[in-house]
Formats: C-alpha cells, sequence, structure tokens
C-alpha cells in the first residue's frame, strides 16, 4: 500500500492535559512528528505512567484536575531529568519562572502550532543528550565553546570573555536549548543567596552578546524569553 513514508521513530512522549480535544489534536500530529504518544489526564496518573515507563519527553498542563501541574515537575524532578515541557493557556510572567525554576526545560503557551512545539520537543531532547554526553565542546551556529580549555570562539575567532561573562555563558551552555531564569543565571554567576537585581543579568548578558553575537543588536545565538530569562540557542536549531 502507497503512502507517505513516516519520519524515523523519536522517541516516547508523555502528553499529560485534561481537555479531551487537545489530547485528539496533539497526539495524531505528535505521532506523524515521529513520536510513540502516551497520554494521562491527571498529575497522579502521570506520576505513576512515569514511574513505571519513563518517557523521553513530558508535555505537561498546568491546569489538572488533581494537582497543579508545578507540583507534578517537582516530584518527577526529584527522581528524573526526563525533559519536561509545559503547555499551558497561564501566560503570567510568574507562572513561567515558577515552572522553570521547579525544572521545567520549557514554556508554551496554548495555542501552539503543532510545527512549533515539535521543534521544542526536538531542542529539549537534543539538551538532554548535550547533559548526558561527555563532550567538552559544544558547538551551536557560529559560536563554539571548548570547556576543557576555558575558549569561546565566533566564526572561528577567539574572543576574550571576563570570568562572570564566561560563568553566564557556561551556565547557558549547559542548559543550551532551554531557558534558564534570571533567579537560577543569578545563583550560577553570583553564588546562591546573592542580592543581585535582575538588571545586572541583563546589562551582562548585554556584555556578553557584543562578543559572541556577529549582530548583537539581532542575536542568533543568545536570545531572550521576555521576563523570564534567557536561553542560548540550540545545535541545528532553525
Amino acid at each position: 500500500m502507497s503512502g507517505r513514508a513516516l519520519p524515523p521513530q523519536s522517541g516516547r512522549l508523555l502528553l499529560v492535559d485534561d481537555e479531551p480535544q487537545i489530547l485528539r489534536a496533539l497526539t495524531p500530529a505528535l505521532n506523524a512528528g515521529g513520536f510513540e504518544v502516551e497520554t494521562a489526564t491527571t498529575g497522579e496518573s502521570a506520576i505513576a505512567r512515569m514511574a513505571a515507563e519513563p518517557c523521553d519527553v513530558v508535555i505537561l498542563d498546568l491546569g489538572l484536575p488533581d494537582m497543579d501541574g508545578k507540583e507534578v515537575i517537582r516530584r518527577i524532578r526529584d527522581w528524573s531529568e526526563t525533559p519536561i515541557i509545559v503547555l499551558s493557556a497561564r501566560d503570567l510572567e510568574q507562572e513561567k519562572i515558577d515552572a522553570l525554576d521547579l525544572g521545567a526545560d520549557d514554556f508554551v503557551n496554548k495555542p501552539v502550532g503543532v510545527g512549533e512545539l515539535l521543534a521544542r520537543v526536538r531542542a529539549s531532547l537534543r539538551g538532554r543528550e548535550r547533559r548526558f554526553a561527555a563532550s567538552a565542546i559544544l558547538r551551536t551556529g557560529d559560536l563554539e565553546v571548548d570547556f576543557a580549555a576555558r575558549q569561546v570562539r565566533i566564526l572561528g575567532e577567539e574572543v576574550r570573555l571576563t570570568p562572570r561573562e564566561y560563568d553566564l555563558l557556561r551556565t547557558l551552555a549547559r542548559h543550551a536549548g532551554r531557558v534558564v531564569t534570571h533567579r537560577q543565571i543569578i545563583s550560577a554567576v553570583w553564588g546562591a543567596g546573592a542580592m543581585v537585581d535582575a538588571q545586572f543579568v541583563r546589562v551582562l548578558v548585554g556584555q556578553l552578546r557584543q562578543k559572541i553575537e556577529v549582530e548583537p543588536s539581532a542575536p542568533r545565538n543568545l536570545l531572550t524569553e521576555p521576563g523570564v530569562g534567557y536561553r542560548l540557542r540550540a545545535e541545528d536549531a532553525d
């Protein structure tokens, strides 16, 4: 029987949402994107499914009937580093910040196009692979970071960073493809508990962009998530 071939299997995905229309709309689209999709409609069933048979990535709604989705993130993070992408109608910045600080890898507002959602899933999976890889070099676009040598190159040319600029870049690189909140950056660069305003982070990001971007006013490597934090572009990201 003829027909268009499906993409190669990309892994198993757990879709957690209590809205039947969301499950009906996204499941076949994610299948067509190469994922085997499992579904759960409550937080407890999602946690139980993850404990029994872990998936490669979780797409999670925050508004579940039995518990807040942020509690699901907290409980899964007690024992799993599986990428978690929040897909929610809640658009308050604090909701995003809280979810990301608890360990979510990304936050996507409903409604979202399937193409964008699949791109976010692939970026999260690439980020997970990097976190568990032994490579001392990260390359993304025109940027190369050699962690062992503490060297940074843009278009093959070495650039000199201050210690704080390097700490910022290293923090973002460790989570490439993921959003890193202002609070996480402050803890990593200035130290846990440091009383540093987010404006200091913005200034430091601006300084770093001057050195690692070909066009600092139109950054392609170090991207802003307004009101939440920053993301280093994942390798091969569009």
